[in-house]
C-alpha cells in the first residue's frame, strides 16, 4: 500500500493537485486507490462552488500514472504520459463533492504496447458506481513526433 507522499512521489502531480489518497492494491493489469479529496473544499477541480461527475475522469488519470510508475524498472525516469481520449463515459452522478467518506478508483489495462494503452476506470462510493469508461494513454508523446 503507498500512501499520499509515496503517490507524490511518483506522478507529477503535486500539493493539493495530487488527488488520490492511497493505492490498497495493484498487479500487473490493475490498481485500486482511495481518495478523499473530493471532500476537501479547496480541491483545485472545483468550479462555482462543486465538484463535477467529469472531474473523477482526473482521478482514474492520476491512478493510470501511479500504476505506470508502479509498473516501470526500478530506476528508470518517470515517462510523462497523455490522456488522449475518453470514450464510452457514464457519469451516474452530477457531483462528487456531497458524498461523504472514500472514494474508489479502479483502473484496468486492457491493452498496450510501450507507447499506447487502453485502460478501463470506474469511480465508485460505497459500493455504488459514479463513473466509469476507457481511457487512451499515450507515453511520451514528444519521443513519437520524432521518430514519424
Amino acid at each position: 500500500m503507498l500512501d499520499h507522499a509515496a503517490i507524490a512521489a511518483r506522478i507529477p502531480h503535486q500539493g493539493t493537485m495530487c488527488l488520490l489518497d492511497a493505492v490498497l492494491d495493484w498487479s500487473a493489469t490493475a490498481i485500486s486507490c482511495r481518495a478523499v479529496s473530493h471532500t476537501d473544499p479547496a480541491n483545485p477541480l472545483r468550479a462555482a462552488g462543486r465538484l463535477g461527475a467529469a472531474n473523477g475522469i482526473e482521478y482514474a488519470a492520476q491512478a493510470m500514472a501511479v500504476h505506470g510508475a508502479l509498473l516501470a524498472p526500478t530506476g528508470a525516469p518517470p515517462r510523462q504520459g497523455y490522456l488522449t481520449s475518453v470514450r464510452s463515459v457514464t457519469l451516474q452522478v452530477a457531483r462528487l463533492d456531497d458524498l461523504p467518506g472514500e472514494l474508489e478508483v479502479t483502473a484496468e489495462r486492457l491493452s498496450g504496447d510501450s507507447n499506447h494503452i487502453l485502460y478501463q476506470f470506474a469511480i465508485s462510493h460505497a459500493g455504488r458506481c459514479l463513473l466509469e469508461g476507457r481511457a487512451a494513454v499515450v507515453l511520451d508523446a514528444d519521443l513519437l513526433k520524432e521518430t514519424t
